[in-house]
């Protein structure tokens, strides 16, 4: 399924790109590549690299500026800006291609994400009958500029999230004050190699670009049991749970990204290879902090810790999950040894 989407949106996206050298084809790397991420058995975020802005530079925090969606610029913000969120400059890039100077995504000297979403948006419109894929790619009514669309592959139909980026290699922003200071995990080489990957800037929001640390979180993971240890078998086990028992939803309150930046919290919080070498207790551990976090509609982002990744997520759906996690807890041994025996196929 996953492949038969990323061959859709790399037939699509070349297409764009051929009429619009700013927005970059999506690499054609297997299930694990940086630009697409499942976040649920039938909901996939897609991310679109934009071409032609290098030599990024980070600049002090300066006010937010906010504009109509015709450029007029208001004199008081319309929305508070999120932790993980970013102005953008095209000044900030040492080298920029003329065309992200013209007006289509420019205001003043700022790039500005509804704008850029919106002309990639009507390419898109273009590009999918003209990949003749009219009967397999519906693009979806949404809110802000978020581009959704349905795909229909030979198991099932897709909620694809398309989304602009700007990839930041060899910078870390300041706002992640990350590794923290006298924590054992991850080891110092790995730190150094998370960091030297750099970051992204998502076009998620009107206004703001969202941080996004994809790369890192995927690396962080690779090789993280190679002491031997049970922490990918348990997320693998705790999101089957959630994907099949706790939250079954086409678009879930929680999505395997969720559950990652929980995974990653616990192996900070227990950094030792004993911590991790029985599957029962290791299991139950990431339920309990999934509970914690259903309950109290907090979870921290790894990277930005003032960042609560359950801001806005549905009240009524997370106390749902929170009544399922508690009464899984109150008897776990039911199922802990058909889960230990059967894990490797979830």
């Amino acid at each position: 399924m996953v492949d038969e989407v990323q061959n859709i949106i790399l037939e699509l996206t070349s297409q764009i790109s051929s009429w619009d050298s700013r927005y970059q084809s999506i690499s054609n790397s297997g299930i694990h590549s940086d630009h697409l991420k499942v976040l649920a058995p039938s909901q996939l975020l897609v991310t679109v690299p934009l071409q032609g802005l290098t030599g990024f530079r980070q600049r002090r925090s300066r006010r937010w500026r906010y504009y109509t969606p015709s450029g007029v610029r208001l004199q008081t913000p319309v929305m508070e800006p999120e932790k993980l969120h970013q102005w953008l400059e095209v000044e900030q890039f040492q080298k920029s291609t003329p065309q992200w100077h013209e007006a289509d995504v420019n205001i003043q000297g700022d790039l500005v994400p509804a704008r850029v979403v919106n002309v990639f948006h009507g390419l898109l419109l273009r590009a999918i009958p003209a990949c003749n894929l009219s009967d397999r790619v519906n693009v979806m009514d949404s809110i802000g500029p978020i581009i959704r669309v349905n795909v229909e592959t030979s198991i099932q139909m897709v909620d694809v999230d398309l989304a602009p980026v700007v990839e930041i290699p060899g910078s870390w922003p300041k706002t992640a004050r990350w590794p923290r200071f006298f924590k054992r995990w991850p080891p110092k080489d790995k730190e150094r190699c998370v960091k030297s990957f750099g970051f992204d800037l998502i076009a998620r929001t009107n206004y703001h670009w969202q941080l996004s640390f994809l790369r890192a979180e995927r690396l962080l993971l690779e090789g993280i049991d190679e002491d031997g240890g049970c922490r990918m078998k348990c997320l693998r086990v705790v999101r089957q749970l959630k994907e099949d028992v706790w939250c079954p939803a086409n678009r879930p309150v929680i999505t395997s990204q969720h559950l990652q930046m929980i995974l990653l919290w616990e192996c900070e919080q227990n950094p030792s290879s004993k911590s991790w070498m029985d599957f029962g207790s290791c299991f139950l551990r990431l339920v309990r902090r999934l509970l914690k976090c259903s309950r109290q509609r907090f979870l921290r982002h790894y990277f930005v810790r003032r960042a609560n990744l359950l801001k806005n997520a549905d009240a009524n759906q997370l106390d749902n999950l929170a009544d399922k996690l508690a009464r899984f807890l109150q008897s776990p041994s039911l199922n802990l040894a058909s889960l230990n025996g059967h894990s490797s196929t979830c």
